[in-house]
């Protein structure tokens, strides 16, 4: 077995070392002997995403965002979508997260129209929600707690049917008002989790990975790996935040 995982936006999108997330997810599958090809795409790239099995998308501020227009105007956000659709496993963070989206609407009230394939905006704040917090991942997320490091000006509200990842258990969340966090449509985990997110959280970074081999293999079976060190990090700050 073998996964194809394509970074995109590693040079534009890496807030708090998002891109310790691909990391994480490489080793946990080469230490289970299940081959792992990693392409980092950065802004201006011609390469296709056809072919990947996993994308990744890290978090950004409003500037950064708006560099990343034009390339999906010119044809990557229809790639994007095509993508989702064909049931690709995203895994996407904050700014990444809320690409997908139908659009941003700064606190000034610029708007800057994203990708569209999931129905769901974000609209910017004065005031920041940030902190250390946690949430519960819905049953279809797999149903973990997951502890992370959420900094945004960005309130997220989800479209009529669309998912959330999870239920906020402390800290704000999608919006800091209707409890939701993140977002699940089809194979997409978005989440406002820095950190990164999967090295504290090996059940979720599990659900994803399994999430993509499954869609290529038709099943898969992870078979356990001593996740001791990274539980008692997760423990911790669960106690933490209790």
């Amino acid at each position: 077995m073998e996964l194809k995982i394509c970074h995109m936006y590693p040079d534009i999108l890496n807030l708090y070392g998002d891109r310790g997330n691909v990391t994480c997810m490489e080793k946990r599958l080469q230490w289970r002997n299940i081959g792992v090809f990693i392409q980092r795409m950065p802004l201006g790239s011609k390469k296709s995403l056809a072919g990947f099995d996993l994308v990744f998308i890290g978090g950004g501020q409003d500037f950064e965002q708006q560099l990343l227009l034009d390339d999906l105007r010119q044809g990557r956000a229809n790639e994007i979508k095509a993508a989702i659709e064909d049931g690709v496993t995203f895994l996407t963070v904050c700014g990444g997260f809320q690409l997908l989206g139908n659009y941003y609407k700064s606190a000034e009230g610029k708007r800057l129209d994203f990708v569209g394939a999931i129905d769901m905006y974000t609209e910017g704040a004065k005031t920041r929600l940030t902190g250390n917090y946690k949430f519960k991942c819905c049953p279809d997320s797999g149903g973990s707690v997951v502890v992370g490091f959420e900094n945004h000006s960005g309130k997220t509200y989800l479209g009529s049917g669309i998912s959330p990842l999870g239920t906020v258990l402390k800290g704000f969340g999608n919006n800091g008002t209707d409890g939701t966090e993140g977002v699940h449509y089809k194979n997409v985990f978005g989440t406002y989790s820095h950190g990164p997110v999967l090295p504290k959280n090996p059940e979720f970074c599990d659900y994803i990975l399994k999430t993509a081999l499954q869609r290529k293999y038709g099943t898969a079976e992870l078979i356990p790996l001593d996740d001791s060190a990274e539980l008692l990090a997760h423990d911790e700050m669960c106690r933490k935040l209790d």
